[in-house]
């Protein structure tokens, strides 16, 4: 029977179309909002039937979870990394914003979703690792520039908690308009970042 064809094929679905399907559904939930967006949409947009993608997930929020904690367990990844590597604080800041937009590339709508969602989801048990994610997140940067401070490296009257807000956003504010395979590569843009932000845009005298 054709429902019966449709489920055997659509089960034994490669771990491609997997990954296809999570792709679809992160730019759909980052162009509508997770609330607005149905199954029925993700499917649409993906060329299948609804129903076929419980065959892969149980649900929208199963679908989300993945996505986020996936770009997550990435993110902590090179950020852990960067942190064993013993670097000063200077160079732990330009690894660190490096390795921010290597992940916008990479994970360009799951960052505009973790922006957009995460405080909403961040209540809720099943996403209860966003709030600890981002603990240590802020944790990272503030502990840096804390030392960049101590060690002379960064302005003694540096107000820690501004600078790491101003850098966060303005980091990771880039998920809205950068696309992958644009002009500049990830490390190129985090070049240019870098040097506004330690060094500034005015011509030195």
């Amino acid at each position: 029977m054709p429902a019966a064809k449709k489920k055997t094929t659509t089960a034994n679905a490669s771990p491609e179309r997997r990954r296809e399907l999570l792709n679809i559904a992160a730019e759909v939930f980052a162009a509508h909002g997770y609330n607005a967006t149905t199954v029925r949409r993700i499917a649409d947009e993906a060329g299948m039937l609804a129903g076929s993608l419980y065959y892969h997930f149980d649900s929208k929020e199963s679908m989300l979870d993945e996505i986020l904690s996936s770009f997550l367990t990435e993110l902590w990844d090179g950020y852990d990394a960067v942190l064993a590597a013993g670097l000063g604080p200077r160079e732990t800041i330009e690894a660190l914003v490096t390795e921010s937009f290597r992940e916008i590339d990479r994970h360009r709508a799951a960052v505009a979703i973790y922006q957009k969602e995460s405080k909403h989801l961040a209540t809720q048990p099943r996403f209860g690792y966003l709030a600890d994610s981002q603990q240590k997140f802020e944790k990272a940067w503030l502990g840096t520039l804390e030392r960049g401070v101590a060690d002379g490296v960064f302005r003694a009257d540096l107000d820690i908690r501004l600078t790491y807000r101003f850098v966060r956003d303005t980091v990771w504010v880039a998920a809205s308009w950068y696309r992958p395979g644009g002009q500049h590569s990830p490390e190129e843009i985090a070049r240019q970042y870098l040097s506004m932000v330690l060094d500034g845009i005015a011509v030195r005298v």
